[in-house]
């Protein structure tokens, strides 16, 4: 029997499975199981937990909300978690032994970032507070809310998700997990972040900014209180981005992950080390040149949490993830500085956690064919094994297409590494149209994982070609700053390299039915492409940027990503992001063009896709624009289920339209 491919509309029916706990003995692990609510077409989030010794999984949730952040006391005894059921995602524990859910907080602006002390009597928070105002003050509101004037004067007024920003800052908070008091360890005006208690609860350890120029200077520093003195001490430079500080059981060590901005957002996060005996700060991983963390691009998880770094009982190592050639994989580092692999592979490990005292582990695992499970994995022999099949019914009436790493040369030489993923029901005797994917980031990777809109594509009779053209991350720091202040550039060059290797190397494509596609940078690079080859026949470009001259003062991050990225900006080098900017082109272009874009678009604001939309049917050219209604930047991966499906719709007719 001939299966179907992946539909659009499969995606009410796949789960997604995130951020597993292990207790502290090791007998179970929690995790969080995301779904589509069809009637009501609303994500719904839940708790689950697996015991290992009986092998039975529970659900220790239930109802239309959203449940995250499952966090297990010290002495395995509870279970904090978030919960959005009476609105803001307010904090809640559950007991091991049974009993209903205890609501620990009841916050205007809600709980995040849950932290257990040591010896399981509180709990480590955040919550956004009005600036001036405690956490106790009250705002009065008024009965009947009147409209107002707002005024602002930081650079930094809005940001992608939030909208245009109240006057609120991220404060820290310590809770009884009994009683219910709290205690506000930070105010200011500035944001803070909660990581990690000292092993013998005297001391946290955070991030943030104290910088009295911070809104210029975007740097994020590691910071120790004392609880009870209230004393602060800054341990980090104060020269770049740190953050993930965690001690060492024996309390020797903090590890670190970050950098020194060397090439600003284009650097290479690094492990470092402080030692708390001589206050000595070190950075391990100098000479390594690889990406520490989870970067891949992808659309179908949310919720995903990378696990920083997570030390072993004897303080001597940790195990993290990498960003290597495609691959998401788990290492182990040790405080001398060496680091092994302790799972490598073709896959995409979006989730880690373990067992300090066995080595042992479960992993959330995707691949191009598996959505997405938890694996249990003994980091000491590499037993692997299967724990959840949570798509397995879907997927036995599905036929998902394989990703086939491809790598060839681009036009100066240098290798570049990608993918090729044949229809669903590939016949050798027939030729298939080509679509090429570019992702954004720029500095990220497609990685060996499940995408939802490639299987889409596929499942119509499509071949997908996604690559990691120079500015991916994965391949280097050199390779990863590759297209600073050259977009358009050699990156271009890459991908048209990718495109003439695919239909050089494969007699089955049609080389004259060519599409791209490619969201953020990637819609960048798709405004681009059309604008100086007419080799594609249809196009899909999705919340793009167009201008770098409007971007600049439009989008959250325009002020610093354009400097950053561009190496200029509008009052000395106008012209260079002119020259750069896909708008200038518009044109050239002769490619049917249907462009996709969040109406709450901060980070790509949607008048980028105005501007080349206004510009292409001025000139009555083919072109259509497809907007999303209270969808931010994250549209096709965390946007409301209706319209993400829509997006993927979308992008498929446009293509069967063309193709």
């Amino acid at each position: 029997m001939t299966l179907s491919g992946i539909l659009a509309e499969d995606l009410f029916d796949l789960k997604s499975v995130t951020d597993p706990q292990l207790s502290p003995d090791g007998s179970y692990v929690a995790f969080v199981e995301t779904s589509i609510d069809k009637e009501d077409e609303e994500y719904l989030s839940n708790l689950f937990v697996h015991h290992f010794p009986t092998n039975q999984t529970t659900q220790w949730t239930f109802g239309s909300h959203r449940h995250s952040s499952p966090r297990w006391s010290p002495n395995g005894e509870s279970l904090a978690f978030l919960s959005n059921r009476t609105g803001k995602n307010q904090l809640y524990v559950l007991q091991l032994a049974g009993g209903e859910a205890n609501k620990l907080t009841d916050l205007e602006n809600g709980a995040s970032t849950p932290i257990w002390s040591p010896d399981s009597k509180s709990i480590l928070f955040s919550t956004a507070i009005k600036s001036g105002k405690t956490l106790h003050e009250k705002i009065e509101k008024p009965k009947k809310e009147k409209k107002t004037a707002k005024i602002y004067d930081r650079i930094k007024y809005k940001a992608d998700g939030k909208g245009y920003l109240e006057d609120t800052f991220s404060q820290l908070v310590i809770i009884d997990a009994k009683t219910g008091d709290t205690k506000q360890l930070t105010n200011g005006d500035q944001h803070y972040n909660p990581s990690s208690w000292s092993p013998d609860g005297k001391q946290i350890a955070y991030t943030g900014n104290d910088s009295a120029d911070r809104d210029y200077q975007l740097n994020d520093d590691v910071f120790i209180l004392e609880i009870d003195s209230d004393k602060t001490e800054k341990i980090t430079p104060g020269t770049g981005f740190f953050n993930d500080p965690k001690w060492s059981p024996d309390g020797t060590w903090i590890s670190i992950i970050g950098h020194e901005r060397e090439y600003q957002g284009a650097t290479l996060s690094k492990i470092w080390l402080y030692n708390t005996i001589d206050q000595s700060f070190v950075c391990l991983t100098s000479e390594w040149d690889v990406q520490v963390g989870d970067v891949s691009a992808a659309d179908f998880h949310i919720g995903t949490v990378d696990p920083g770094l997570l030390w072993t009982n004897d303080s001597q190592g940790f195990y993290f993830l990498i960003s290597d050639h495609g691959n998401v994989s788990v290492y182990y580092g040790s405080v001398d500085g060496a680091m092994y692999p302790s799972l490598n592979g073709q896959q995409h490990v979006y989730g880690l956690t373990i067992n300090p005292e066995t080595h042992e582990a479960v992993l959330a695992i995707s691949t191009p064919v598996q959505p997405g499970d938890l694996y249990t994995y003994n980091l000491s022999t590499g037993e692997l094994a299967q724990l959840t099949f949570i798509n397995d019914e879907l997927l036995k009436t599905r036929s998902l297409s394989e990703a086939e790493a491809i790598s060839f040369p681009s036009s100066d030489g240098r290798e570049i590494h990608g993918w090729i993923m044949k229809p669903v029901n590939y016949d050798p005797e027939k030729r298939y149209p080509l679509v090429l994917e570019i992702h954004g980031g720029p500095h990220a990777m497609y990685a060996n994982t499940y995408f939802h809109e490639f299987q889409t594509l596929t499942a119509q009779g499509y071949t997908i070609l996604f690559t990691n053209p120079r500015g991916s991350h994965g391949y280097g720091q050199e390779f990863v700053q590759g297209c600073v202040g050259d977009y358009g550039g050699m990156d271009y060059q890459d991908l048209m390299a990718a495109v003439d290797y695919a239909v050089n190397s494969y007699d089955f494509l049609d080389e004259q039915q060519l599409a791209v596609t490619g969201g953020s940078y990637g819609g960048f690079m798709t405004n681009w492409i059309v604008g100086h080859t007419n080799r594609f026949k249809a196009a899909v470009t999705q919340r793009c940027i167009s201008n770098w001259l409007s971007f600049y003062g439009v989008s959250d991050i325009g002020y610093f990503f354009t400097e950053w990225e561009m190496e200029g900006d509008i009052f000395e080098s106008p012209e260079k992001l002119w020259h750069h900017s896909p708008l200038k082109y518009a044109a050239n272009v002769q490619t049917p063009l249907l462009l996709l874009h969040g109406e709450l678009d901060f980070r790509c604001p949607i008048e980028q896709s105005e501007q080349f939309f206004t510009a292409l049917k001025r000139q009555k050219k083919e072109a259509v624009l497809v907007s999303f209604p209270d969808e931010t930047h994250e549209v096709s991966r965390s946007g409301s289920p209706r319209l993400r499906l829509q997006h993927t719709e979308q992008i498929r007719d446009w293509f069967n339209k063309y193709l």
